[in-house]
């Protein structure tokens, strides 16, 4: 199943609106990604740690930067929101698993 792109809203008002508005279709895909095993559970540590983030500064190259703008705009979100998703994913992928 394709992701679905939830687009930038110019209020809270307006994404909540959205969101009450699409609440049924919202629920199936997140029954439907339960029964395909794509959901994952947080323990609240590791939410904390999640919300926990420091500012950082890095350089990126412009070719780089726009690609991720490009896919990010793709998904309907934010660009730095989407480089800090890869980099999270791509870090905890290369990380041994401990048992």
């Amino acid at each position: 199943m394709a992701k679905r792109i939830v687009k930038q809203f110019k209020s809270e008002s307006e994404e909540a609106e959205w969101w009450d508005q699409n609440r049924e279709m919202v629920s199936r895909d997140f029954e439907e990604a339960g029964k395909r095993g794509e959901l994952k559970r947080m323990t609240a540590q590791d939410l904390a740690a999640r919300m926990s983030a420091r500012p950082v500064t890095i350089r990126i190259a412009e070719a780089d930067l726009e690609l991720a703008k490009k896919q990010a705009g793709r998904k309907g979100m934010p660009y730095q929101t989407y480089i800090k998703s890869l980099l999270h994913e791509t870090l905890t992928e290369r990380e041994p698993r401990r048992h």
